[in-house]
């Protein structure tokens, strides 16, 4: 009979009738020897991938298994992405739950889901980078520095964002306004409002974000609005036209 030492991070059970050590916890390996999954895209970077796609991932602090993403290695790599838009086949008119945990399909339009976006970047500083396709097709990118998501008990306030580069805002001296002026402000959806509007800004705009009064930008906003519409997703300041953008990804690395 086989004699096993199981790894501090594995336990010896009886899976499928074969006794031996299993990994648990999110570890990996064959239970003698476990190693911990990185902690985001950018270890996955470091360890020598360099092929855009799904990943799985354990952050810092992260006390469920190991989830995946997708990392976009593109741009420098180690891109974690957390939202994408495509085509609108994906509904984000959606509800508290929902953005709390995730949905969507990792490779078309998602999101991550706030529990692990707010575990991300608490774990170290992050940088943000927004790419943007406009109605007219041309795209353009926003960068901030120091990218922060509070926990759910802050209602996942935007409480970081750093300075502003890029070419996604068209003003003489740029600094981002489009997602700045949400700083410090809770997210809100369709049954959770937590914006300073007297009204809920998430059912005004069809959409859910770091509402203010009500917004400058809103990504997850209703991706068929007519043309112009306040309902549209949107990004003010945006060169051409910052009404019904037509593809957007955010995504962040350790800065």
């Amino acid at each position: 009979m086989k004699h096993y030492a199981c790894s501090p991070n594995a336990v010896c059970d009886v899976r499928d009738n074969i006794r031996q050590c299993y990994c648990t916890g999110g570890y990996r390996g064959d239970g003698e020897t476990c190693t911990r999954p990185p902690k985001d895209c950018q270890e996955i970077y470091d360890d020598g991938s360099r092929d855009n796609g799904i990943y799985r991932i354990k952050p810092t602090g992260w006390t469920s298994e190991a989830f995946e993403v997708y990392c976009n290695m593109t741009d420098g790599g180690g891109w974690t992405v957390f939202q994408r838009r495509v085509d609108g086949t994906e509904d984000f008119y959606i509800g508290w739950s929902s953005y709390k945990e995730g949905f969507g399909d990792l490779n078309h339009e998602f999101w991550l889901g706030n529990d692990k976006l707010s575990n991300l970047t608490n774990q170290k500083r992050y940088e943000i980078r927004i790419d943007l396709v406009n109605v007219n097709g041309a795209p353009y990118y926003a960068k901030f520095d120091n990218f922060r998501i509070n926990d759910e008990s802050d209602k996942y306030r935007l409480s970081q964002l750093g300075t502003y580069s890029g070419t996604a805002d068209s003003r003489s001296n740029p600094d981002g306004h489009a997602l700045r002026y949400h700083l410090n402000y809770q997210f809100s959806t369709k049954d959770s409002d937590n914006d300073a509007y007297s009204n809920n800004c998430a059912v005004n705009h069809h959409g859910a974000w770091w509402y203010y009064n009500c917004d400058n930008s809103d990504l997850n906003s209703n991706y068929h609005a007519s043309l112009g519409s306040d309902h549209s997703f949107e990004w003010n300041y945006l060169p051409g036209s910052y009404y019904n953008i037509k593809f957007s990804e955010m995504k962040i690395r350790p800065f």
